[in-house]
């Protein structure tokens, strides 16, 4: 499968998109290992209109001007670590869940170790909102972004603009 990708500056430091045929597949940190993921970036496609939309939305996002985002998901991983990534995408904006939540929402109440390792390997930070998910005792714990950008997107979430239009 070919892979496209676009840098951008962000509140959070560099991001770099990366987006498949069939949607975007990944949004790496900065200092991201690979590894993590998996998805490698592929061609530079500054153009390409899944990462134009994906940076146009996170822009608006960080502006405080954009709660949901409707891009394309193209989620690569394990049937269990899509599952989680696909729980993280029902956590409402500005709310956090535990991992031990995220756990019994999938079924599967004795894998909060295991829903920690699928949140750490989520390849769609903030569009898939993984810093939303904490410790059971309400503490920031495991980023891949870091603890500091995980702190960001969450003040962004709770000093959200009520007045905005854009949803």
């Amino acid at each position: 499968m070919e892979y496209y990708f676009k840098t951008i500056e962000s509140l959070v430091g560099k991001l770099t998109l990366v987006a498949s045929e069939h949607g975007l597949s990944a949004v790496l940190w900065e200092k991201d290992n690979i590894e993590r993921t998996g998805i490698g970036f592929g061609l530079e496609a500054i153009h390409h209109p899944i990462l134009i939309e994906t940076e146009k939305q996170l822009n608006e996002y960080f502006a405080r001007e954009r709660k949901i985002f409707s891009i394309k998901l193209d989620f690569i991983g394990t049937a269990f670590q899509k599952q989680v990534w696909e729980a993280l995408l029902t956590i409402p904006f500005g709310e956090t869940r535990t991992y031990g939540q995220i756990a019994r929402q999938i079924g599967n109440p004795d894998a909060v170790r295991a829903v920690g390792g699928a949140a750490n390997k989520n390849p769609i930070p903030i569009i898939a909102p993984c810093h939303r998910v904490i410790g059971a005792t309400g503490k920031l714990v495991g980023f891949g972004g870091g603890i500091a950008n995980k702190t960001i997107l969450l003040d962004i979430e709770k000093t959200f603009r009520q007045t905005s239009i854009w949803e």
